[in-house]
């Protein structure tokens, strides 16, 4: 699932300034100086990007507390103590992790605003379609969200304060297509909010079980095709794929 285009996340809040953290020398007056800076740069947020994608798969595999960061670092080629360079503990990897994972999902969503809500729901199935290209970071969400159930999980704060900004974007996009005249007036936004996200997560759930008994993106639009024939105010549903 995605939410509203600029609304910051504290998983985002959390991610450290570049540059230091890295390694990095500071520029100076010659240009060979400022170009091993952006060389040290470079190489800093290639490794940082190796890390956080080797730490998706392990969360994937493990979930958090099982995960370890000795692990996380051999698989990444460095040490543990390279490693906490730059995270400087699990629960900030793991932060890092979500807020690159929920990164993916607003760029897949909010390129553009959409001006209808078929449109938002068009752009619901393209990301289902794109998820099945990337099941690590699927397996790691359905991990972790069982996991932070528990209030005591690091991630129980993220995965709240994720799903109230998920669901206060649908409900606007309802809310909006009922002021524009394509939803019917009498529907009630906020519980068709909440059956569609939970229809989302649960049929994501079940492909990451077995991605070869169902075809993810077909099935949401299936689903979002026949709620948008039941609450649209001219029986109109997705438009031809």
């Amino acid at each position: 699932m995605a939410e509203g285009r600029g609304r910051a996340t504290r998983a985002h809040a959390a991610e450290p300034a570049s540059g230091a953290e890295n390694g990095a020398p500071g520029g100076g007056a010659h240009g060979g100086t400022r170009g091993s800076a952006r060389g040290s740069y470079a190489v800093g947020d290639a490794r940082r990007r190796r890390i956080l994608d080797t730490a998706v798969e392990h969360f994937a595999r493990w979930g958090f507390h099982a995960s370890s960061m000795a692990r996380i670092a051999h698989d990444c080629g460095i040490t543990q103590g390279g490693l906490l360079h730059h995270f400087r503990s699990k629960e900030d990897l793991l932060l890092h992790v979500l807020a690159q994972s929920e990164r993916h999902d607003v760029q897949q969503l909010f390129a553009t605003a959409p001006a209808s809500v078929a449109e938002g729901f068009a752009a619901l199935v393209r990301l289902a379609g794109a998820n099945t290209r990337r099941p690590g970071p699927v397996r790691m969400f359905n991990v972790l969200v069982g996991e932070a159930g528990n209030p005591g999980h690091p991630a129980h704060r993220y995965f709240r304060d994720r799903y109230a900004r998920v669901l206060g974007h649908t409900a606007d996009l309802l809310e909006a297509g009922i002021a524009r005249g394509e939803i019917r007036p009498d529907l009630d936004v906020r519980a068709c909010a909440q059956e569609q996200i939970a229809v989302m997560d649960g049929l994501q759930l079940q492909w990451a079980l077995d991605e070869s008994a169902l075809d993810m993106p077909g099935r949401l639009r299936e689903y979002l095709d026949r709620t948008l024939r039941h609450i649209t105010v001219d029986g109109s549903g997705l438009p031809a794929a």
